[in-house]
């Protein structure tokens, strides 16, 4: 089977023939340049063997060329806007049964039709795949919706629930920068805040490239960068994501205060869970590490505290 795509006409030429603008009202920003994308996937470190690369938001499709280049078997898009149908369609053409897409918005998609998907492509018309043992999740993700999604994979990566169910799952995700650098701040560092926890309460993340304005067209007011996430091989949650959710909401509103100053504004009497859990109550909610979150959550559920 070939894996590289025969030559296609280029990102810029397809939108130009198709009348492809940008729609602010998706927050669309196409990526454009190929180095780029070249880079992404290969510090990505995607293990393709007996993988399905799954694309949230492809658009013109710059990045999953590149996955289809660098040999993936097996990708699957969800575009949200039907316009990138007779692009997505032609490059299906020109995968050599590697390729398809479905239109659909991914927050509310049953991943199970992913799956399907995947499993139904030619490059598996001999049925030796019956499960996938990877899955790969990747995009460049609309920066009005990208914080939403990943809370949404955040819990199903806590349940295990649909693509999230894979013994081998990775997100290779686009951020605003400033979003990325809240993913991955750890205890201490001034970005720290509920996404932090949330992230690092089930998965390892890390940032893997930073990508300028100018990659992308229209150009965004601000830069992005790349951010990795695995789930962590040993867990460190010991009580439901949503707990752990709550409780990071409810201490960084007040993220400037001590944790002893806002328990005790809460109830006097909680401080004493501070101290259980091993987190010194003078510290503020971004130096604490997230493990010790998670077993404030737990303790949490245990006595059936709930917090206000």
């Amino acid at each position: 089977m070939a894996l590289k795509l025969p030559k296609l006409p280029s990102i810029r030429d397809l939108t130009r023939i198709y009348n492809l603008q940008a729609k602010q009202k998706l927050s669309q920003n196409f990526l454009m340049d190929r180095n780029v994308t070249n880079k992404i996937i290969s510090l990505a470190g995607l293990e393709l063997d007996n993988a399905l690369c799954v694309e949230v938001g492809p658009g013109p499709g710059l990045l999953t060329r590149t996955m289809l280049d660098n040999g993936a078997l097996h990708v699957v898009a969800v575009e949200k806007d039907p316009r990138f149908l007779p692009i997505l369609d032609q490059l299906k053409d020109a995968s050599n049964g590697r390729f398809n897409s479905i239109i659909g918005d991914m927050m509310d998609i049953d991943h199970s039709k992913i799956i399907d998907c995947g499993l139904n492509l030619e490059s598996n018309s001999n049925g030796l795949i019956k499960q996938f043992d990877a899955v790969h999740l990747v995009g460049n993700l609309p920066f009005n919706v990208a914080t939403p999604l990943l809370v949404q994979w955040l819990h199903m990566v806590s349940r295990m629930e649909g693509i999230f169910g894979t013994p081998n799952v990775s997100m290779t995700l686009m951020f605003q920068k400033e979003v990325g650098d809240r993913i991955t701040a750890v205890a201490r560092e001034s970005p720290r805040g509920r996404l932090s926890v949330l992230s690092q309460s089930v998965c390892d993340a890390y940032k893997i490239y930073n990508v300028r304005a100018a990659s992308f067209v229209p150009r965004p007011k601000v830069d992005a960068t790349v951010v990795q996430l695995r789930p962590l091989k040993t867990p460190i949650l010991k009580s439901s994501l949503g707990t752990v959710e709550h409780l990071a909401r409810f201490v960084f509103m007040k993220r400037r205060k001590m944790l002893a100053r806002i328990f005790k504004d809460w109830d006097p009497d909680r401080v004493q869970l501070l101290e259980e859990c091993g987190i010194d109550p003078t510290l503020r909610p971004q130096d604490v590490p997230t493990e010790l979150y998670c077993n404030l959550a737990q303790l949490l559920e245990q006595r059936d505290i709930k917090l206000p």
